[in-house]
């Protein structure tokens, strides 16, 4: 590979770092063919951008980055895949569920919403990191939910207010 084309991934990487806030490292050395295809069909499904990547164009590109990426870089070892999603959980779900069946990808880190998380075991805490739509719609329920209270207690007032002049009425 020349200069010019590291050069030129180095740019196209640095891109697509800072045009996301989700990004996760994962490591799917070992998979077959077969496997590694029907990964890449969960990753589309679940609208998740796969690349294979090599390790020291995606360190410098995060440098090049102005996100502060913390210790993701000293997890850039063996071999590396870059999962780039909308959603926050979107990644650690389609890993997990993929792991189901096979003993990788194995989650070597993730950049979540100026977040860092670093190993395997924080696999757990990613896939219950709620997306922003889930996050918009408990609000809206919890803003909704008084109103509603509210609402409710003057229709019922209301019958019972009518309730009551209708008793002392026929009396």
């Amino acid at each position: 590979m020349t200069r010019e084309e590291k050069s030129q991934i180095i740019q196209d990487l640095t891109a697509q770092l800072a045009g996301t806030s989700t990004l996760y490292l994962a490591d799917i050395s070992g998979l077959d063919a077969a496997t590694t295809s029907n990964l890449r069909r969960a990753c589309f499904k679940a609208n998740v951008q796969l690349a294979v990547v090599k390790n020291t164009l995606l360190s410098k590109a995060m440098e090049a980055s102005d996100k502060d990426f913390g210790d993701l870089q000293e997890v850039l070892k063996g071999n590396t895949s870059m999962l780039i999603a909308e959603a926050a959980n979107a990644p650690a779900k389609v890993i997990k569920e993929f792991r189901k069946k096979s003993d990788k990808p194995l989650l070597k880190g993730a950049y979540v919403e100026e977040a860092v998380y670093v190993g395997d075991d924080q696999l757990d805490a990613l896939v219950n990191i709620k997306s922003r739509e889930e996050l918009i719609g408990d609000i809206i329920g919890l803003l909704q939910s008084p109103a509603k209270n509210v609402v409710s207690a003057l229709q019922s007032g209301g019958g019972k207010l009518s309730g009551i002049l209708k008793t002392l009425s026929e009396k």
